[in-house]
C-alpha cells in the first residue's frame, strides 16, 4: 500500500538496515520494481525525477500508474511514492496534490538561510497532508563533461541546525558521493557520515548510490546511512539487456518485447543491491 516514508525510514535507522529508493522512468520500470520488491518482501521507495514526470505525462499520471499497479498486481508491501530532487516549492506541491506520499525539495544550491526558507515552506505544506519531506544540504558531486566533480562536504553543525529549523523527515548530505557512475577514485567520508548520523534524529540519505560496490554500500549503512538512492545502475542494467536483445533480434519491432527485454537485468540488479541487508 502507499504510505509516507516515516515508519519505513525510522525502522531502517533503528535496525541499521538500508531502505532502497529506486527511480522509475516509465510504467514498465514501476511494474518491474514493484514485482521484484514484492517477491523479496521488502518495502520500497519509488522515486521519480521532475524530468521523468514530464516524460511520463504529469504527476497525476505517475500516481495513477503506481497506485493502479499496486491494486491490480495485489502488491501488499509498503510502497512510498516519492518526488526525487524537486526543484521548487511549486513542483513539490503539485506532487503532493496528485497523491505522492513523499517529496524531496532540493534547494541545496541556495545559501543556507534560503535553503531553510524554501524547505520549511514545503514541510509546512506537506505535514498537514501526511506527506514526508526529504531535503539536501551541501554541494553534492556530479559528473560533467569536464570529469568528476566531488563537490563540497557538508558541515555537521549545519546539518544539526538545518534539521532543527526545517523539521524535515530525512536529510541528504554531501559526504563524497556523486550522482551517476564514478569515473575516478572514491572519496566517501565514512567518519563524516557517522558524525552527522549521530548528531541528528532523522534518517540520513545517500544520493549517488550507483556505481558503488555492495561492500561500500554496506559500510555506508554501518556508518549511519539509512536510505540509498539508485537510478543509474538500473539504467545500465536495463539498457544492456535491451542492446543485447536488439543485437540478437534485429527484426523485432514490438515495443513490448524491446522494453521488456531489459526486465530480467533490472530485477537482478535490484536483488543484488538489497542483498547488503542480509
Amino acid at each position: 500500500m502507499l504510505k509516507n516514508s516515516e515508519e519505513i525510514l525510522k525502522e531502517g535507522k533503528r535496525n541499521r538496515k538500508a531502505v532502497f529508493h529506486f527511480n522509475i522512468n516509465n510504467l514498465e520500470w514501476a511494474k518491474y520494481i514493484l514485482e521484484e520488491c514484492s517477491e523479496l518482501n521488502i518495502p520500497v521507495i519509488i522515486g521519480i525525477s521532475e524530468s521523468a514526470v514530464k516524460y511520463v505525462g504529469g504527476y497525476n499520471v505517475v500516481y495513477g500508474i503506481v497506485s493502479g499497479l499496486i491494486k491490480d498486481l495485489n502488491i501488499t508491501i509498503d510502497v512510498v511514492l516519492h518526488l526525487d530532487h524537486g526543484k521548487s516549492v511549486e513542483s513539490c506541491k503539485k506532487a503532493i496534490d496528485a497523491g505522492f506520499t513523499s517529496v524531496m525539495i532540493d534547494a541545496s544550491k541556495e545559501e543556507f538561510d534560503r535553503n531553510v526558507e524554501i524547505t520549511s515552506e514545503v514541510v509546512d505544506y506537506a505535514k498537514s497532508r501526511n506527506v514526508t519531506v526529504e531535503a539536501e544540504i551541501g554541494a553534492m558531486g556530479s559528473i560533467n563533461s569536464k570529469g568528476l566533480n566531488l563537490g563540497d562536504k557538508t558541515n555537521v553543525l549545519d546539518c544539526v541546525k538545518f534539521v532543527e529549523l526545517t523539521k524535515v523527515d530525512s536529510l541528504a548530505a554531501a559526504v563524497g558521493t556523486v550522482h551517476g557512475i564514478y569515473k575516478g577514485e572514491l572519496n566517501i567520508d565514512y567518519d563524516l557520515i557517522r558524525e552527522i548520523s549521530n548528531s541528528i534524529d532523522v534518517p540520513l540519505v545517500l544520493h549517488g548510490g550507483s556505481g558503488l560496490s555492495n561492500d561500500i554500500l554496506k559500510r555506508c549503512v554501518e556508518s549511519g546511512i539509512t536510505k540509498i538512492n539508485i537510478n543509474s545502475d538500473l539504467q545500465y542494467a536495463w539498457s544492456k539487456g535491451v542492446r543485447e536483445f536488439l543485437h540478437e533480434n534485429p527484426d523485432v519491432i514490438d515495443p513490448r518485447k524491446i522494453i521488456g527485454s531489459g526486465m530480467e537485468n533490472l530485477k537482478r540488479e535490484i536483488d543484488n543491491k538489497v542483498n547488503i541487508n542480509n
